[in-house]
């Protein structure tokens, strides 16, 4: 049968060669298709490196001296300030609470670094992000150290002024870890003059759920007291079980507790609508692109379909003829369905010398800054082939299906 198959496809050359191409344009569209959502995917599903669930900012504004309230005898902002921290961390529902600058996740407003080890210096073309932080920082998002360091573990060396710095920093300069760096000085171009002794290196955190972790660099550095008025970040993080309407038990007790000289809370936003916001135009972005991809999908389903449709009903008299001498259903079908794998399978390796162009010249998605990858290259190659192979199969069923219902005797006499 497989001889037979292979000579009838020869035989029908002139209009098996528009499937070929058909199915080899189809190859190519569907793989830069899902080559892009291979890469999106597999971002997304990264370990971020911090965790906001649970998580809150709380805006702190200072009174003006337009106001009625304004105390001008209140010169002591820093005092203020870390009192209002102080009385947050004794509340029973507060896991932790830390000041920041410009540092917390989902923040389109950052500070950069450059940071030198020896002769190694980073930073001058990569964006490293500069957290200024109080200790507790890393246990309000969870922040892990790549050894293992815990957050508790790591909240103790940054109160040692010691500083934490991404594990991949120094990937381009073929260090695969920071590990080996733990004790040593670095120098920040944050105070030249001094040195910093980095205390772990810590699991990358990514800039936003879309971008890969390879690239985000970060550098947490400990603030004193007497940095608190540039603070303009007070975040908590909520025990789990004590996370129900947080917001406004808190707002309730703004005016009584949490009112410290001119110091008052302006704003309680949950981490959950910041990530949501900051995201927005990125989900709407990818939202548009799958929608696109989608339709796509479906234009090529039905051109597909009707490819196989007519094709299937130009053999009636052929499967009536099968079936008149001995052929079951699924022979038929079997012979039907073989016949689109074979055109695939040979528009397929003449699509996947196409692909490989089109990642040399960058065409595609860059995942991790490479274009090519081969596990990669070959799981989307093989995700595009069954995808399309179950539109041909579909294409090929339905109406196979009802040229088989059909007594050869009448389907002959029709032919």
């Amino acid at each position: 049968m497989n001889k037979k198959l292979f000579k009838q496809i020869r035989n029908e050359w002139r209009f098996n060669i528009w499937i070929f191409v058909e199915l080899l344009i189809v190859s190519v569209v569907m793989w830069f298709i899902t080559d892009n959502i291979y890469v999106q995917v597999s971002n997304y599903i990264q370990p971020h490196g911090f965790d906001v669930s649970h998580c809150y900012l709380i805006s702190i504004n200072k009174l003006t001296p337009n106001s009625h309230e304004y105390n001008p005898a209140d010169t002591t902002e820093n005092d203020d300030r870390a009192e209002l921290l102080n009385r947050i961390q004794h509340r029973p529902e507060i896991e932790a609470a830390s000041y920041s600058q410009n540092s917390y996740p989902y923040n389109g407003s950052n500070s950069s670094s450059i940071v030198k080890y020896d002769t190694i210096s980073v930073g001058n073309n990569d964006w490293i992000l500069r957290r200024l932080v109080t200790s507790d920082f890393v246990r309000v998002f969870r922040i892990q150290g790549a050894n293992g360091e815990t957050p508790d573990e790591l909240a103790k060396l940054l109160s040692k002024d010691k500083i934490l710095l991404s594990d991949n920093l120094f990937n381009k300069h073929k260090m695969q870890s920071l590990n080996q760096l733990v004790g040593k000085a670095f120098h920040v171009d944050l105070d030249t003059t001094k040195n910093y002794i980095l205390g772990a290196s810590i699991i990358p955190m990514k800039y936003n759920d879309f971008d890969s972790k390879k690239y985000s660099y970060t550098c947490i550095m400990k603030l004193g007291k007497e940095n608190y008025k540039d603070m303009n970040e007070l975040c908590v993080r909520v025990r789990d079980n004590m996370d129900h309407n947080f917001i406004e038990n808190l707002w309730r007790d703004t005016d009584k507790q949490l009112r410290i000289g001119n110091m008052y809370i302006s704003d309680i936003q949950s981490f959950d609508n910041i990530r949501n916001s900051y995201e927005r135009e990125r989900m709407n972005d990818i939202r548009n692109y799958t929608t696109g991809g989608a339709f796509l999908m479906l234009n090529i389903f039905l051109g597909i379909l009707g490819t196989f449709w007519f094709r299937t009903q130009q053999r009636r008299g052929e499967i009536a003829l099968f079936k008149a001498l001995g052929s079951t259903n699924h022979d038929v079908f079997t012979r039907q369905i073989s016949e689109g794998i074979i055109l695939l399978s040979a528009a397929t390796i003449f699509a996947i010398v196409i692909d490989i162009n089109l990642a040399f010249e960058n065409l595609n998605k860059a995942h991790n800054g490479i274009y090519l990858e081969p596990v990669r290259f070959i799981a989307t190659v093989l995700i595009s082939y069954f995808l399309t192979a179950a539109m041909i199969i579909v294409g090929t069923w339905f109406p196979a299906r009802k040229a088989m219902s059909i007594q050869p005797a009448e389907a002959l006499h029709e032919e």
